[in-house]
């Protein structure tokens, strides 16, 4: 039997080919090829293990709806590409104030606007991470004396001292400037409390807060159905709340965007999404126009706005190229959460997402259970990685995070999320939180080796 594929990223069946002739140098020679080729076209076959095979091939009806969703998402691309009138020129890049960057930066702010159906968007380099942007989109909204309302829960670590529920006073915290905070708890099933959110709006909430996401809780991510939902219910009861949305890991997984079902901002990182793997630093703030350009005043300064920050020529390119490719990159890292989940959960591992059902965002969560089983899940995806596979990833303190966490990110850009990774906190239940990877098959390979050792 030899390997069948319907496409280039659908499931096949794995098979060791034929056997070579006794003589590869011979047989070259007789059909007029050099030893050299034939050498190579005979390399030994490198097969998936068994367990993971039949994940793959189980999945088909899955991974055909994942295409489904880059086709579509891929023609919204490339339309808002070309109503902006992208040319070589843009990819010039600035220097200094950045006041010469031959129209880049506002043709850039431009696609992503439309792609994800916002009136603005500022996208730059000067955003260091997704929680910089968040931070600015949230000092955008909120002024003291107003209350944060947290919709979906606790949020993501890295945002409890943006807020001031964790730290030290007086560094700049919303709470230092006054802003209270609030949040509603999940429902039993670690959706949103439907009941809870239609009566939690109060006069002062300037600003209600949804996590997109899981984070690192054990969550359903939301889809934008739900966060539609959620924005009903919140405006109902006060038309003047602002309605911010965390956006990282979820953009181009779904076939629309938080903007264009009524979120007042979104924010997120472009080493995660929209990056397209290759987008080597930056975030965005998307939204109305007036509350991004609150949002760009916090990232500058009050007066500066948007017409300024330089960008060095090879990374504007880089950001439109990543932005361009991102939704096919975004489909591969779903197939391989799917993938993930389907091996993991036939393992006896609780996973979140369940295998087989629609996905929110690239995030595929599995219950380790131990402190043990969690680093060496991440050993062998480091081990996997085609960056730094010689480094043994530790867990340690790092800056924004409430506990010990583990990392391992064999990336070409530093942190790159949208690359194959994992990480997660050393702390009860011990869940590894995967995402990434240009291909499904770097999971495919990943958990022939994880198989091994867990």
């Amino acid at each position: 039997m030899t390997a069948t594929a319907s496409c280039c990223s659908s499931p096949v069946a794995w098979a060791r080919p034929r056997a070579a002739p006794a003589s590869a140098s011979a047989a070259a020679l007789r059909v007029g090829r050099c030893p050299a080729v034939a050498v190579a076209v005979a390399a030994p076959d490198v097969a998936f293990h068994p367990d993971v095979s039949r994940a793959a091939e189980s999945l088909q009806a899955e991974f055909r709806a994942v295409d489904r969703a880059i086709a579509l998402n891929s023609s919204r691309v490339a339309a808002a590409f070309r109503r902006a009138r992208v040319a070589p020129h843009h990819f010039g890049g600035s220097t200094g104030y950045g006041h010469d960057d031959g129209g880049g930066r506002e043709a850039l702010d431009s696609v992503f606007a439309d792609i994800v159906g916002a009136e603005a968007a500022i996208v730059r380099p000067q955003f260091f991470s997704g929680t910089h942007a968040i931070a600015c989109a949230l000092f955008a909204l909120l002024r003291p004396g107003h209350e944060l309302l947290a919709v979906a829960g606790p949020p993501y670590d890295t945002l409890e001292e943006v807020i001031g529920i964790r730290g030290s006073a007086n560094v700049g915290s919303l709470k230092d400037f006054g802003v209270a905070y609030r949040e509603v708890p999940l429902a039993a099933d670690g959706g949103l409390d439907w009941d809870a959110l239609a009566c939690s709006i109060r006069p002062e909430t300037g600003c209600a807060f949804i996590q997109r996401s899981c984070g690192y809780s054990w969550r359903k991510s939301l889809s934008v159905a739900d966060i539609h939902r959620a924005i009903d219910l919140i405006k109902m009861q006060n038309p003047n709340c602002m309605v911010m949305v965390d956006n990282c890991y979820g953009e181009f997984v779904e076939t629309s965007e938080p903007a264009m079902v009524g979120a007042d901002l979104i924010a997120g990182s472009l080493i995660k999404n929209p990056g397209g793997t290759i987008a080597p630093c930056g975030g965005y703030v998307a939204g109305k126009k007036h509350l991004v350009e609150a949002a760009a005043a916090r990232l500058s300064a009050p007066g500066l706005g948007v017409e300024f920050g330089s960008t060095p020529g090879h990374v504007m390119r880089s950001l439109f190229q990543g932005l361009f490719l991102a939704p096919q990159t975004v489909g591969e890292a779903v197939k391989g959460g799917l993938l993930i989940a389907e091996v993991m959960s036939a393992k006896g591992y609780r996973v979140q997402p369940l295998p087989s059902v629609p996905r929110h965002d690239i995030v595929q969560a599995v219950e380790l259970g131990s402190r043990e089983r969690l680093i060496a899940f991440c050993e062998v995806v480091q081990q996997t990685c085609p960056v730094g596979s010689f480094i043994k990833p530790t867990a340690g303190e790092t800056p924004g995070y409430a506990s010990e966490v583990i990392f391992a990110d064999g990336t070409f850009i530093d942190g790159s999320t949208s690359e194959l990774s994992c990480d997660g906190p050393l702390r009860d239940p011990y869940a590894v939180f995967c995402q990434g990877g240009t291909h499904w098959t770097q999971w495919a390979l990943v958990l022939s080796d994880v198989l091994k050792v867990i």
